[in-house]
This record gives C-alpha cells, structure tokens and sequence, in this order.
C-alpha cells in the first residue's frame, strides 16, 4: 500500500515507517473512497438513489438540510457511506455532510465501518478531536468486540489520503477511557497486521499499563514493541524505569538504563528524578544522593523536584535536620523553595509535635514570599489541636480565612477533633454548625470525630441522635463508627445496646477486630458478667481473631476485682505459653487481686514472677503492695517496700505518702504520722485532701482536737473543703 502523500500529523516518511503491510495483505481487502458503494457501482433501491442524489445536490447547492426535510431521517449507515464516498474528491463537501448528521442526528445508528470512514475523513482534515470523539463512539458501542473495531479501521484505511495516526488514536483513545486491556488487545491485533503503532502511542499505553500498577503486562507490551522493531525512546526509558521502581525492583534500574543507553537512550532529568524519589521512599537515602552526584557529572543540574524528592525521604527517615540542611543549599544553588517543600518540613515538625520549629518554618515562608496553602496551614491547625493548644489552632485558622483561603472538610475535622480531645463538645458542634453553613458536607470521618468526643463524655444520647443523622443523610457508618459506639456504651456499662450495636455492626458485613472485641470485654467485665466476659473472648477465636495481651489485661483484672485470683493466673499462664508478652498493668492487676482478698504475702512473691518476664515494678505496684500490707496490720513491710523504692530509683509520690499516713493514723501511731506529713512537705509533694482527712481523723481518734483544727485549718487554706468522713 502505498503512503499518502498528505499525512496528519506525521510526516510522510515517518507515516511510510508505520505502515508496514502492503494493501493486499490487510484481510485481503482494502476499501476505498473509490469502492465505497455509489449510484454508478451499486444499483441501490430507487428510494435510497433519489435520497443520495437529494442530500449531494443539496450539499453542493449549499442548500440548508433540515430534521423538517425527512432526508436525513431516512439515512441509514449503507446510504451514510454512498454519501460520503460521493464526496471523495471535495473534503471539504465530505465535512460538511459529517458536521450535518452529526448536528441534526445525534442518534443516527452508525456502523462499525461508517464510524471508521468518518474517523479517517476528520483525521486527513486535521480534526483530530472530533476523530477522537467518534472513535470513543465505536468503543463504547454495546456487542462490538475488539476485533470489529480494529478490523474497520483497517479495512476502511485505504481511503483517500488516509493516515496511519487513525490507529495511534484507537490505542490513545482506549487508554484515556481507562479501558487498559481492550488498548494492549488492540494493539497486539494491530501488530498481528504487520501495522506498526508510533512510539509515542506505546508509550501511552504503556503509561497506562503501569499508572494502574500492571507492571508484568506492560514489560510483555514492551517485549512485543522491541520484537516489532518500534524503536524506544527517553519517554520510553523514563516509564519502564517508573515501572521497575514501582515494582520494587529498583535494583534493576540501572542495568536497564545501561541497556538503553548502549541504544543511544540516555536518560535525562526525568529519569534521574524517578530514581530519587524511588530510593527515597524505600530510604536509601545515599543512593539518592549518588544520583544527584551522577546528574551532576552528566552536566544535568538538579531542580526543584530533585530537591523536594530528597527532602521528602529525608523528612520519612528521621532525618529532618538534614533535609533542613538541604533547603538551605538549594537556595545557596539559586533554585526557590516552593510551597511543597516547606510542607514537607511542617509535616515534620507536626509529626514529631516540634511546635517551635514549626512556627520558625512556617514564618519563614512568609519572609520568602512563599504563600502558604491548605495544606500548610491543616498541618499547623492539627498540631496545636492535638497539643491542646486550641487558641493557637483558631488564631491559624482565622489567619487562614484571612488570607483568602477556604476551609475544607479537613480544616473543619481538625478543629472539630481538637474540641473534642478538650472535652468541649459545645464548641466542637458550633465549629460543626459553621461547617454546614459553608455548604460543606459531613463525611464518615467527621462523623466519627465528633462521636468519639460525645462518647468520652459519655453524652450516649446526644451521639446516639448524631448516628441516626449520619444514617439518614446516607453517610454510611463504617467499622470506626460502630466500634466507638460500642466503646462508648461499655464505658458507660449500657452492655444491653453495645450487643444491640455489635450485631448491627455484622448484620453490615463489617467485621469487628480485637477493638471492638476487648470493649465488649471490658464492659462486661465491669459490671461483673465473668462469664459473658470470657464467651466473647472464646468466640473472637472462633472467627479468626486472636486475643492480645490488652485482652488478657482486661480478663486478668476483671477476675482479679471478683476476687478470683486463681482464674487470673490461669490466664497469666496461657499469656506465658502463647508468647503474649505481659504488661505492668496485667501484673498490678494481678498484685490488687492478691491484696485486696488478703494475700499480701503471695502479691510480694509475684514479683519474682514480673522480673522473670523482664516487667520491674512502678510505683502503682509498690503503692498496692503498700496498701495490701497496711491493711494486714504490717506497717515494718511497708516501710521497708519505701525503703525498696527507693533503692530502684522510684520517688515516692502523694499515694505512696498517704497509703502510709493513714495506716499509721488508723493504728494511733501520730507521731510517726506527723513526722511523715514534715518529710512529705520537705520532700516538695503537696498534700491532698486525703492527706488532711487522714491527719485530722486520726488526731480526733486520739482526742487531740487542738492538732485536728490545725490541720483542719491548714486544709482549708489549701483551697480544700472537708466532708462527712471526718
């Protein structure tokens, strides 16, 4: 076949390259303007010959066609090409009848091979997005395989003047309607005609292939293209590398870039970027930086997005001295901060809760003119919320609105967060409210904020109304949503309708985990239920779910208040056996349930239990064993366990004093109470109420009134008010 003289949009000789088939070897035939069916080739019904000749002398009159005529309303897509084929001498003619179907019939029922025609008629004007547009018709025609399609671009490709972009186009076309797989089968049927795509078309498929993460198909695409003698370029080089990283395989980078360059391929700013942010994000930070040096050598100078790769990875890695390091050479290099780069630090800072540091990055963006963003001022907002600092975070939100910029559900969710960690629930629903009169819309997450703040105050009520808005709105709760419910209700000891919320948790095909689990646990622990406790930590097994030490804490302690020490160690055991580390508070539960049912003595013993498991007592350990002596009458013990404290490096603390104050005041022993109330104040530990309570109670136990309202007195300069227990 040979190539058309005028060829869009390539040139003559890059059009010849493409098409490797001659015409009688494409399926045997090739259609022409000249073989379309006309009145002199083909003897039409009279009907269709009058409505042909009808539309063309109107055509070449410049007569106006109308829907009112019935003439267009008649066309069918037989009539459509004996039209067309009429005007193979007159593009221009042959324009102007598509734009008139096209306008009047925008329901007119192609055909594969009318679509086809009209495609390779638009593309020899140069009307490449209107070439497009019916391409993406045939495409999403319902029942036209892959196979149809590509055989009607071929068969109608000996139009006059046709050119071979029509087929770059198919695959262009496929690959931007996200169709990746019909695009990789109508490439291969193109290469099974001998017809050769552009590169720059592979390269878009290509692109395709490897933006949704089929790497393994888009080397088989690669492979077929170098088998088909279609030559690669830097474009080429730049998405495989992307590909290889993107696969993890960057260890295979540099022999490919090798392989390339021995074709005359060198990789250029891209390339060395792609690699860069590669092994930043797998933090071979090194690498990174013999990439720079590399680029360097090849008289390449880095950019900006070089910096910002480099200053990313170091940010993830730890290293944020460095990468504030790195942003002062880059402007020593002559290159300008952006508004990501200084984002990427603010994150930092955020991440690791460096609000000084934040505030230096953040003022000096401003004194270099670099206007910060949504995402500049979200990172500040958050920080402070999650710090408490909530005059800060509104003081950045206004400066933010001062600015011109708008806030957004994110802003909106921080702030609303931040309220509610603070307990200001009243604050947090008005911050809700102004969001709302924004006109923006609350999603899940927002929802779940202000749950979780409702149910930590224990306002169930209030958030039981807000789930019922949430489903109503048609935002659709989610695991987070019904396992905060669920906790909240524990807490609150309402078990009768965290069971109601756990089973319409399943009856959503969400699947509970051990969170959601061990809330269930815990509540039923706390009013006491053991049994229904211990059945829902068999029935997590059952559905797959393995217990962590946090729900053997709960069991443990939960057993432990009851009294049922020896069902606490069973379990301890079974923590021992399936390697579930213990923690200090498994072991203090462990300490209460032996003091409070009297076995002080085995509690002390437990301990040689704890450091065999490397656990070393705190001062909630020491502070109940003390508690656990003192109420067996064993003062000298407990003496010697603040002897024993100390020893370990633990300061006593106001428990700790006042466990052993009032055991010496309920045994008469004021003296040694006065004595360790001195020490305590020397020591610089204030007393409490309970250190007052204990002094005055025992001095009127032993009838010296006068130290009782000295104390009392005392107590009351303190700011505290004394209670019926005196």
């Amino acid at each position: 076949m040979a190539v058309p003289k005028r060829q869009f949009p390539m040139a003559a000789a890059q059009a010849q390259r493409l098409l490797c088939l001659p015409k009688s070897t494409i399926r045997g035939t090739t259609t022409t303007f000249a073989s379309l069916p006309t009145s002199t080739t083909t003897t039409p019904p009279s009907d269709d010959t009058f409505l042909v000749q009808k539309i063309l002398w109107n055509l070449k009159q410049g007569k106006p066609i109308t829907n009112s005529s019935l003439l267009l309303h008649r066309l069918n897509p037989s009539t459509f090409l004996e039209v067309l084929g009429s005007c193979r001498d007159n593009l221009h003619l042959a324009q102007k009848f598509i734009n008139l179907v096209t306008v009047n019939c925008p329901n007119f029922k192609h055909s594969s091979t009318s679509l086809s025609t009209v495609v390779h008629v638009l593309i020899r004007c140069k009307r490449v997005a209107d070439a497009q547009a019916f391409i993406l018709r045939m495409i999403r025609r319902s029942g036209v395989s892959r196979i149809e399609i590509v055989e009607s671009l071929v068969s109608t490709y000996g139009i006059s003047g046709s050119n071979p972009y029509s087929f770059d186009l198919l695959i262009r076309t496929y690959v931007q309607a996200r169709k990746i797989r019909e695009a990789v089968e109508a490439f291969r049927l193109l290469q099974s005609r001998n017809l050769c795509v552009s590169i720059n078309a592979c390269n878009g498929l290509l692109g395709g292939l490897v933006k949704i993460g089929w790497v393994d198909l888009a080397w088989e695409v690669y492979g077929e293209m170098r088998g088909s003698d279609i030559q690669p370029n830097v474009y080429t080089l730049n998405i495989m590398v992307n590909a290889l990283c993107k696969d993890g395989k960057i260890e295979n980078a540099n022999p490919f870039i090798k392989e390339m360059e021995e074709k005359g391929i060198f990789p250029d700013m891209v390339t060395y970027n792609t690699l860069i942010n590669a092994y930043c994000h797998v933090g071979l930070l090194e690498e990174a930086y013999d990439v720079i040096n590399l680029m360097k050598v090849t008289g390449l100078r880095p950019c900006l997005l070089t910096y910002n790769s480099i200053i990313n990875g170091l940010c993830k890695n730890g290293q944020y001295r460095r990468a504030r390091q790195l942003l002062v050479e880059m402007v020593e290099s002559g290159l300008t901060p952006d508004t990501a780069s200084y984002n990427t630090l603010l994150a930092e800072c955020c991440r690791t809760g460096n609000l000084q540091e934040a505030e230096s990055v953040f003022k000096e963006m401003s004194c270099r003119a670099i206007i910060p963003d949504l995402v500049s001022y979200s990172s500040l907002i958050g920080l402070f919320s999650r710090t408490g600092r909530l005059d800060c975070s509104l003081a950045y939100y206004e400066d933010m609105k001062s600015k011109g910029l708008t806030p957004d559900n994110v802003v909106y969710t921080i702030l609303i967060g931040g309220f509610c960690r603070n307990g200001s629930m009243k604050e947090a629903m008005k911050m809700r409210d102004e969001m709302l009169d924004q006109g923006l819309h609350m999603d899940v997450v927002t929802y779940n904020t202000i749950l979780n703040g409702l149910c930590k105050e224990k306002m169930l009520h209030e958030a039981d109304d807000l789930f019922n808005e949430m489903v109503e709105r048609g935002v659709n709760p989610d695991f987070y949503t019904f396992t905060t419910l669920i906790n909240g209700c524990c807490k609150c000891s309402n078990m009768d309708k965290a069971l109601t919320l756990f089973e319409a948790m399943l009856l959503r095909n969400l699947k509970p985990d051990v969170v959601t689990y061990n809330s269930l646990i815990d509540g039923f622990c706390k009013v006491g239920d053991m049994e229904k406790a211990f059945s829902l930590r068999d029935e997590m097994i059952s559905v797959n779910i393995s217990p962590n030490y946090i729900t053997y804490s709960i069991l443990i302690n939960g057993f432990c208040n009851k009294g049922c020490v020896s069902d606490a160690l069973r379990l301890w055991d079974e923590m021992i056996d399936l390697d579930i580390k213990p923690t200090i508070v498994t072991c203090n539960s462990i300490i209460k349930g032996y003091c409070r049912s009297g076995d002080a003595s085995r509690a002390d013993k437990f301990l040689n239990n704890m450091r065999s498991q490397r656990i070393y007592p705190d001062s909630v350990t020491y502070n109940t064993l003390l508690d656990g002596f003192i109420r067996e009458e064993n003062m000298d013990k407990a003496l010697d366990l603040v002897n024993e404290m100390g020893n370990r490096g633990l300061s006593p603390d106001v428990i700790t004093y006042n466990t052993i104050l009032d055991g010496f005041c309920k045994f008469g022993r004021m003296k040694e109470a006065n004595m360790l109330y001195r020490k305590m104040v020397e020591r610089g530990i204030n007393p409490d109420k309970s250190t007052y309570t204990s002094l005055i109670n025992g001095h009127v136990s032993q009838d010296n009134l006068k130290e009782a309202f000295r104390f009392h007195d005392e107590m009351l300069q303190r700011g505290f008010v004394p209670d019926d227990k005196f």
